[in-house]
């Protein structure tokens, strides 16, 4: 936060409600300009990011600033995983390697148990995945099993989802849930054990069963993003493309899976010195494993199903231009978040919440509910949030601690809206309008968020 900020957020009650007043008119901002004003997304986060900064009190310069320094961290971030996981996609279409797994899939599922099969597959990825990168990796299957199942693309795309975020707020390692950890001083085995057997019946609420209802709201055919490209110009004359087989396919998609996993696992159970560690710290890094995951999908699927060189390029070059809309305003909504969290709402809405006398596990959603609606961003409402419970830890048992961290997880991942990156990801894949996103996905983070909190009560009961 900016010197002249901080002291703006310090001077009293008044500077409180300005910054508040500052946060919800920016947001209100930019629903208006996308909505009512069809202007594009890009541009309307770039306006409300400035007008929270001016009605804040932030100088302009710093409010550019602000917005700037969000817009480049989150295109360095998740920007080059996007496009990385794009070029994987578009290997994963144009090869028939997920035309394999979506035939696998539907093949030994009804349509009555194929949001079921996408919840799980949501799940298993999800567990060691940061979110941006699953969904990526998961989209070009979620399209295939839309088109060949004939189910509408949100029944089979909002389990999937479900199963992601679930994992993503829930259970270690992720970079939120660790933080809380280690913050809260839990034990690490216990909150995993307990995020999993929380996070199981969360994610069959939020997934198959509120798909059901989320497919009558919005009813969105599956867009042609990932769409095969196996023409004339994509091939030799007389050459068939053939399919990679199912197991290559599989392990090629899990193979940054269980790079990252490893590196997880490694960080939690070897010594700091150990070369093994180091090496897995580099490999399991979400970058470097999608540039090997890309790598080699060039020769298991590409080659494998007997792509030459110029098909390949080719592949990789269509991969790009129609993500660069999702780029600039996931970008966007990076810059958009920055600039509120250099405000200080979050900190305002903290310190309100602090000395209320709820419930210390309520009160532990309740805070990082508000910093998640304030900042958009479910790791800062996490870290955010364990900071300011880690003092009530003390009188609690190791159960209770760790219900504490997944009762902070649940809260993180409350109504997603238009200052979350993972909003604008979702929105611009599925090819939705801005009040289709919070009818499917926002409500389906809500369900989440709720029904993790009533299974933690629940817990709590026998913890």
């Amino acid at each position: 936060m900016s010197p002249a900020l901080f002291a703006l957020a310090e001077t009293g009650q008044a500077s409180s409600g300005r910054l508040v007043a500052a946060a919800l008119i920016g947001i209100a901002l930019i629903v208006v300009l996308i909505t009512q004003l069809k202007l594009h997304p890009f541009l309307g986060l770039t306006i409300g990011s400035l007008a929270v900064g001016a009605i804040a009190g932030l100088p302009m310069a710093d409010a550019v600033e602000s917005f700037s320094k969000g817009f480049g961290s989150t295109a360095a971030s998740v920007g080059t995983l996007i496009a990385l996981g794009a070029m994987f996609g578009k290997l994963l279409a144009d090869s028939g390697g997920a035309d394999e797994i979506v035939d696998t899939i539907v093949g030994r599922s009804s349509p009555r148990t194929l949001p079921w099969a996408m919840a799980l597959v949501g799940a298993l990825i999800g567990l060691p995945m940061f979110f941006e990168i699953g969904l990526v990796l998961l989209m070009p299957v979620i399209f295939l099993v839309a088109r060949r199942s004939g189910l509408p693309l949100i029944r089979v795309g909002i389990p999937a989802l479900a199963g992601l975020s679930v994992m993503h707020g829930l259970v270690p390692p992720h970079p939120g849930p660790l933080v809380a950890v280690d913050a809260l001083k839990a034990d690490l085995g216990l909150t995993l054990g307990l995020g999993v057997l929380i996070g199981i019946p969360t994610v069959v609420i939020a997934g198959p069963l509120f798909s059901k209802y989320a497919a009558r709201w919005v009813n969105v055919p599956a867009p042609e993003l990932f769409a095969a490209s196996h023409d004339d110009a994509d091939r030799k004359d007389g050459e068939t493309v053939r399919r990679p087989a199912f197991g290559v396919t599989l392990a090629t998609v899990l193979l940054p899976v269980v790079l990252m996993m490893a590196k997880a696992l490694a960080d939690i159970f070897a010594d700091e010195g150990d070369p093994v560690r180091r090496a897995l710290d580099v490999l399991g890094t979400p970058l470097v494993a999608l540039l090997i995951a890309v790598l080699v999908a060039m020769v298991t699927l590409g080659r494998g199903a007997g792509m030459d060189r110029q098909t390949l390029a080719r592949s990789l070059e269509r991969s790009l231009p129609p993500i660069a809309g999702i780029l600039l305003i996931v970008a966007a909504g990076g810059g958009f978040k920055q600039t509120l969290i250099d405000t200080g709402i979050g900190k305002v809405v903290a310190d309100w919440v602090e000395g209320s006398g709820l419930s210390v596990l309520i009160l532990a959603w309740l805070v990082a509910v508000l910093i998640r609606l304030a900042t958009g961003s479910a790791t800062v409402a996490t870290v955010t949030a364990s900071g300011i419970l880690a003092p009530l830890v003390a009188g609690l048992s190791t159960g209770e601690t760790s219900l504490l961290v997944l009762a902070i997880g649940a809260g993180s991942l409350f109504f997603s809206h238009v200052n979350d990156a993972g909003f604008w990801l979702v929105k611009e894949y599925f090819g939705l309008s801005v009040g289709q996103t919070i009818k499917s996905w926002s409500v389906m983070e809500t369900v989440i968020s709720v029904v993790g909190l009533a299974f933690v009560l629940f817990a709590s009961i026998f913890v």
